[in-house]
């Protein structure tokens, strides 16, 4: 039976799900998206999330990343070399994971107001 409202919103950008049928992934790969929905057929190529994610994500896991370094390193004192096993490793994480939602959330928003 097909669907007659969009998919729940948070569940589109968490999964990477198409805001239409919430069944058909957007992602190629990490972060580039899919010309159409393999599931329902929506063309996705006409909604763009530009730049808007990856700005996102620097200034939210940049500013969490300083201060929980700052923190860890005040309450802690671990040696250099845990701050440079740690944090890169964290921020790349949170960062793809930031970009991939923001980007999804982006669409989904953008496919249900031009509609």
């Amino acid at each position: 039976m097909p669907r007659t409202e969009p998919a729940p919103l948070a569940r589109a950008a968490l999964l990477g799900r198409c805001p239409r049928c919430g069944e058909g992934r957007i992602f190629n790969g990490l972060l580039d998206i899919k010309p159409t929905c393999e599931h329902c057929g929506l063309d996705l190529s006409a909604h763009d999330a530009g730049d808007g994610p990856a700005v996102a994500g620097v200034f939210l896991i940049g500013a969490a990343a300083v201060i929980a370094a700052l923190v860890v390193d005040s309450r802690y004192r671990p040696p250099l070399w845990v701050h440079a096993l740690i944090w890169p490793a964290l921020v790349l994480g949170g960062a793809v994971f930031v970009m991939r939602t923001a980007k999804a959330l982006l669409l989904a928003l953008q496919w249900r107001h031009r509609q």
